[in-house]
């Protein structure tokens, strides 16, 4: 117990600095879903935005413009999968894995090219934190919370407008009926193709914003595989979460808590086995999809490819 409570403010760091990748992937994926489209690609899309963000800050000594560009590189990305499931109706599943197998391959081709022989090309800069005065002071939670860069911040800010999005706003509220019943969506006027294009857009965004965040704040040093199984763990998020806006953050900052504490475990037994710690978030993901893995609370017609001259 002690260690626990002396590890705990490395914790509680280590925690909010883990929630915000798979924070926005999975409002990413809320967009997604909201327009009945399921998208397990998000592991390919963070790949991307990793990539392409650490690569495009390293040039221009920008990190604001590598977020920028990781984002419409995430877009872009997310569009083969529109163009797919929206247009041709494919199957959003057989897709969005393909997804997986393509982006993570574009990226360790960027990776190759951009870093080759020189390890020296994988280590790019890193976005400073900001403290808030007088709330980074509070003990405890206090730096973990208060003391965190700009992307965290926007992050954690974007939950409430999303969950303001999606039950005030007219466009919210369309979103929500073409997720639900696209058919009944059409009869109201409401161009349903075009909202699961905007979806996607969002998506894409999202979750290659989530994956620049490894990059350009969470560590200055990219590796092939620096995801890592986030994009996974942001579509169980997603769940835990009741697809949600509020619930996917506090999914989200459960999960970043395991991961914080594999981290304090690693630096306490240095003698036992690195991955056995590692392991750590991924056992409670599938704990978690376990006892609240039902797809009951999720909206109606997601998943299910739309034709319009179906009724």
């Amino acid at each position: 117990m002690d260690i626990f409570i002396t590890a705990l403010p490395t914790i509680l760091k280590a925690m909010a600095m883990g929630a915000v990748p798979i924070l926005l992937a999975s409002l990413g994926e809320l967009f997604s879903e909201r327009g009945g489209l399921v998208n397990i690609g998000l592991e390919g899309i963070m790949a991307v935005g990793a990539f392409v963000g650490f690569a495009v800050a390293k040039v221009t000594g920008n990190l604001w413009m590598g977020l920028l560009v990781a984002m419409l590189a995430g877009i872009a990305v997310n569009m083969i999968y529109a163009f797919c499931t929206v247009t041709l109706c494919s199957d959003q599943v057989v897709t969005s894995m393909a997804i997986n197998i393509l982006a993570p391959a574009i990226a360790l081709f960027g990776y190759n090219l951009f870093v080759g022989a020189n390890p020296a090309n994988a280590t790019g800069e890193q976005m400073a934190s900001i403290a808030i005065p007088g709330l980074s002071q509070i003990p405890f939670i206090g730096d973990a919370l208060f003391n965190q860069t700009p992307v965290a911040y926007l992050a954690f800010l974007l939950v409430p407008c999303v969950a303001v999005f999606f039950s005030r706003f007219r466009a919210g509220l369309s979103f929500r009926s073409v997720g639900e019943n696209p058919q009944a969506a059409e009869t109201l006027g409401i161009n349903v193709v075009r909202m699961k294009y905007v979806a996607c857009v969002v998506c894409g965004a999202l979750a290659a914003a989530g994956g620049a965040f490894l990059t350009l704040c969470y560590t200055p040093i990219y590796t092939d595989g620096i995801v890592m199984g986030r994009g996974f763990i942001a579509l169980a998020t997603l769940i835990f979460g009741r697809w949600n806006a509020f619930g996917v953050l506090a999914a989200s900052l459960l999960f970043g808590f395991f991961d914080g504490t594999s981290v304090a475990l690693q630096a306490q037994f240095q003698a036992a086995p690195i991955m056995f710690f590692k392991m750590i978030p991924y056992v409670f993901t599938i704990v978690a999809l376990i006892f609240f893995g039902s797809r009951s609370a999720g909206p109606k017609a997601s998943g299910k490819p739309y034709l319009r001259e179906q009724r």
